[in-house]
This record gives C-alpha cells, sequence and structure tokens, in this order.
C-alpha cells in the first residue's frame, strides 16, 4: 500500500511537471540591441501574443552575449546578426534550425565638421583608413556584439589595428555608444535601424554608405533541445515559424522610422 502511494505521487509529480510545460507560455528571446532599440520588437510581439497566447521575454545584448545566453541554456532562442559566431554556435551543438530572418545595413556616422574628409564615401575601408590616418576620435562598441565584429572584421580589411590615439572602445551597446559619439563630436558605425532611432537625439550625420561590405543580416535560431530538456522548445518554434510566415514577414517589410523602412525580410523568398 505504502509503495502504491508513493507511486501514486510520483506519477502526480510527472503529471504536473508535464502540465506545467504544456502551459508555459512565456517564450525567452536573447537578441540583439538593434532589434530592441529600433522599436521592431514592440512592433512584432503584441501581435505575435494576439495569435499564438505567447508572450515574449527579451534579453537584449550584443550578439555575442545572446550565443553565450544559448549556449548556457539561459534562453529559448537567439536573434543575432553575426553569420560567422552563428555557424560555430550551430556547428557545436548549441544550436538548431537557423532561419534567415531579415537584414538591414550599417552606415558609419560622424559629426558635421568632418575631420577625416569621409563625407559622401562609398568605400568603409577607405573611410576608416582615414579616421586613423587623421586620428580622429571613433567611438566603437567593444562590447563583442555582431556591430563590434562586424566593426573589427572592416578594421582587419584596412590592415590597421585599431589601437591608435582616437580610438575609443567603451563596452556599451548601440544607443549609448551613438550618445556618446554625439557628444565627443566622433565617428562611430551603427546598424541602420538604431541610426533611424536615435537621429532626431543626436549631433551626427551619416558619412558613409551602400558599401556592400556593411550588409548586417539576421537570423533566428532554436537553442538546440537535447541539449537543455527543460527550455520551452515548442514556444521558441512556435515563434521561429511565426517570425518566417509571410505575415510576420509583411510586419518587418513594412515598419518604418521617420518614413523610412529599417529592414527588410529575407524569409519570404526561402
Amino acid at each position: 500500500m505504502k509503495y502504491m502511494k508513493a507511486t501514486l505521487v510520483i506519477l502526480s509529480l510527472a503529471s504536473a511537471t508535464i502540465s506545467h510545460a504544456a502551459e508555459n507560455k512565456t517564450i525567452r528571446l536573447a537578441t540583439t540591441t538593434s532589434t530592441y532599440h529600433s522599436g521592431l520588437l514592440d512592433h512584432l510581439l503584441p501581435e505575435f501574443k494576439k495569435d499564438t497566447g505567447y508572450s515574449v521575454e527579451v534579453l537584449a545584448a550584443g550578439t555575442g552575449k545572446s550565443l553565450r545566453m544559448g549556449e548556457n541554456g539561459d534562453v529559448d532562442l537567439v536573434m543575432t546578426h553575426a553569420p560567422k559566431a552563428e555557424a560555430k554556435f550551430v556547428d557545436n551543438g548549441f544550436g538548431v534550425l537557423p532561419r534567415k530572418l531579415m537584414h538591414n545595413d550599417f552606415v558609419v556616422v560622424g559629426p558635421d565638421s568632418d575631420p577625416a574628409k569621409i563625407a559622401g564615401g562609398k568605400d568603409v575601408v577607405i573611410a576608416l583608413t582615414s579616421i586613423a590616418s587623421y586620428n580622429a576620435t571613433f567611438v566603437s562598441r567593444g562590447d563583442d556584439s555582431g556591430t563590434h565584429k562586424k566593426e573589427l572584421n572592416l578594421w582587419a580589411q584596412t590592415t590597421i589595428e585599431p589601437d591608435f590615439g582616437g580610438y575609443k572602445a567603451v563596452g556599451q551597446g548601440m544607443g549609448p555608444t551613438l550618445n556618446m559619439a554625439s557628444e565627443l563630436q566622433a565617428y562611430t558605425m551603427t546598424d541602420r535601424g538604431t541610426w533611424l532611432a536615435y537621429q532626431n537625439k543626436l549631433d551626427l550625420k551619416i558619412m558613409v554608405e551602400g558599401d556592400k561590405r556593411l550588409f548586417n543580416p539576421y537570423q533566428v535560431i532554436l537553442v538546440n533541445p537535447s541539449r537543455y530538456p527543460d527550455i520551452n522548445y515548442q514556444g521558441a518554434k512556435t515563434f521561429s515559424d511565426w517570425l518566417v510566415n509571410p505575415k510576420a514577414q509583411s510586419m518587418i517589410n513594412n515598419y518604418k522610422r521617420h518614413n523610412e523602412q529599417l529592414f527588410v525580410a529575407d524569409a519570404i523568398a526561402q
């Protein structure tokens, strides 16, 4: 009889655990500050909740930190923009079902005085070389984000080490980095979405844009449930499926700030 009672208790607890998992309507998303500061997630998430009943808890960090949260099983999926780091994340067994989601681009912004004389340029490598040659102030995020990774990749193409006197790595997100660049009348590199969200508050202008090397693709990747069985894989899969469906992709294309489109949806073409 005692064994029967114990078995019933165990089965009851197991049933409660399964029920709790089935009823988990919160999804943990680690994503870049660009999707957060641009307002895109505020545009998408209420509609997702209305369609599915799921709420999304957003942890906005740089791509490096977001992927580490995925590696540690602290989130259910990631939305990032650093292709090489994302490929490593999947290859090492931390992520599954990577999907192209959207893209925008980076721009180099700077003060109207333009001490490095780069305004209107279309070659970002030439622009960075000029900034270093003039020892102009350049504010880097310095935070292992997708933007920081892209910036370091571009510096590598100049063959110049970003350690000249005017180079300042601040370890901050894109919004604070833009604010600091404006205060210092310095150059920086930013994703266009965050730039459009902040530009009216800044004393900066776009200096360089249009170089194909400034292309900025985003992916959504689920955390591997075989590595972390307790994550909300079903919720994450539901969110990923919703993001790449025509409705959400249309919402991404139609999202604008200051009458400019911030992101171009990529999943429709897949």
